[in-house]
């Protein structure tokens, strides 16, 4: 298919041309079927009628019909040269048919091949005077006396009306055909603006996404950030009102726990910039550990915070289940649920306040349940509970924890955070893959 898409286009990249492309492809079709035609025949003119006169004029039209094909790939300026060639044979076969020919050979038949040629050849006032020539010739034929003609006037006005009648129609065709090409044009133009348009908007909106994530991103560092330091402030607060009071192992085993818990939490800091900074990183580092620990380490950093308060956190007993995970992300989803948990507790002053953390050896995971019950989630609530912003605790809450922890989970785990609120408990469940695929 290409290598004939080629030859009909002579050889050019006319792709950026659809009308050129069109002209080179007629006039190429044009000549091939010219050139069957004579070449047919020079054969029955040499071989069969014995007129050797016709099928040397035949023989000239095939020798130069190979010519312009040559030229059509030497140059494209040789374009014009050969549509005026293409239509002077044309014009000559047609007149020489008429003059030699009988009505019985149906040589005439030619005729109506001019027009579709000719249209697609030149420009139109070109087609017009050609046009005209070629009627007058033939309808002035029977007229002249130094060749015999075959044909009366009648048959000849009568060719000649027929082939007006075809013109008519091939000419309107292809005023509808340029005029579609001319809107598809202009339709194409338009949508190159608009697609110009939206790359521009698109460019825009990606930026001010860029922008918008680099925001969130340190919202939720913030978030993070937020209650570990709360930790560091009330065990450095808890450690001076414990020396202010004279305590006598202010300065031993207590101080070694405050320096711990201090340094933990730093630590836990510094490893939340790292999991922002490697957040989608394909290669990051995941850890071997043991789930009771994982969940531990979380309720560690909420210990500061239950001091004063008569909430109880209570691990359920269960076998060791060890796994290989991004333990940090899994502590960050645990805090903040804990966290949440312990604000709803305090604000809704349960008696006998508990929090009970579960886990479950589900095969290729481990389920992790947290059971509070600080009165339940209202039902209008549970749907917009992940959504980033949202907040039930006016401008003490960001919207970011649960929505950020929901992230972790379907980015890093291929899982997602499952919700049940009813009779005045909640529990938050998650799944955590044993190892990471």
């Amino acid at each position: 298919m290409s290598l004939t898409n080629n030859f009909f286009s002579s050889g050019w990249d006319l792709s950026e041309d659809d009308e050129l492309k069109n002209r080179f492809q007629m006039m190429n079709i044009g000549i091939v079927l010219s050139s069957i035609a004579v070449f047919y025949g020079v054969i029955i003119n040499f071989f069969v009628n014995d007129n050797h006169g016709l099928g040397s004029f035949e023989l000239l039209l095939l020798c130069i019909n190979i010519l312009l094909i040559f030229l059509l790939r030497k140059d494209k300026k040789y374009y014009t040269l050969v549509a005026t060639i293409v239509t002077g044979q044309f014009s000559v076969l047609l007149i020489v048919l008429v003059y030699v020919s009988t009505p019985e050979q149906m040589k005439i038949v030619w005729f109506f091949t001019y027009p579709i040629v000719m249209l697609y050849m030149k420009r139109m006032s070109f087609f017009f005077a050609w046009f005209a020539f070629l009627i007058f010739m033939v309808l002035s034929a029977p007229f002249q006396p130094f060749v015999t003609i075959h044909y009366t006037f009648f048959q000849l006005f009568y060719l000649s009306f027929v082939l007006v009648i075809v013109s008519v129609i091939v000419y309107f065709y292809k005023q509808r055909m340029e005029e579609a090409r001319a809107t598809i044009l202009s339709q194409q133009n338009v949508l190159k603006e608009q697609l110009a348009e939206l790359t521009k908007k698109d460019k825009i909106m990606t930026m001010q996404s860029k922008q918008a994530v680099m925001g969130e991103m340190i919202s939720m560092i913030a978030h993070q950030w937020r209650q570990p330091l709360s930790t560091v402030t009330l065990n450095i607060s808890n450690f001076q009102v414990k020396r202010l009071l004279g305590e006598k192992d202010v300065y031993g085993e207590e101080l070694d726990r405050v320096l711990d818990n201090i340094s933990d939490t730093a630590v836990y800091l510094s490893d939340t910039i790292n999991d922002f900074q490697t957040y989608f990183h394909p290669k990051k580092p995941a850890a071997t550990i043991d789930v009771r620990e994982l969940i531990q380490k979380a309720v560690n950093f909420t210990l500061p915070r239950l001091k004063g308060t008569d909430i109880e956190i209570k691990i359920q007993e269960s076998q060791a289940i060890v796994i290989h995970t991004y333990a940090n992300e899994i502590i960050q989803v645990l805090l903040n649920i804990l966290n949440n948990a312990i604000d709803e507790l305090i604000e809704m002053q349960v008696k006998e306040p508990k929090i009970e953390v579960r886990f479950f050896d589900e095969s290729e995971s481990v389920k992790i349940e947290i059971h509070d019950n600080a009165g339940g989630i209202h039902e209008e609530n549970l749907e917009s509970i992940f959504e980033p912003y949202f907040s039930t605790k006016g401008k003490n809450g960001t919207g970011l924890g649960l929505y950020m922890s929901q992230m972790i989970m379907q980015k890093q785990f291929n899982s997602h955070i499952e919700v049940i609120s009813e009779n005045g408990e909640t529990i938050f469940s998650l799944r955590v893959p044993k190892r990471l695929s």
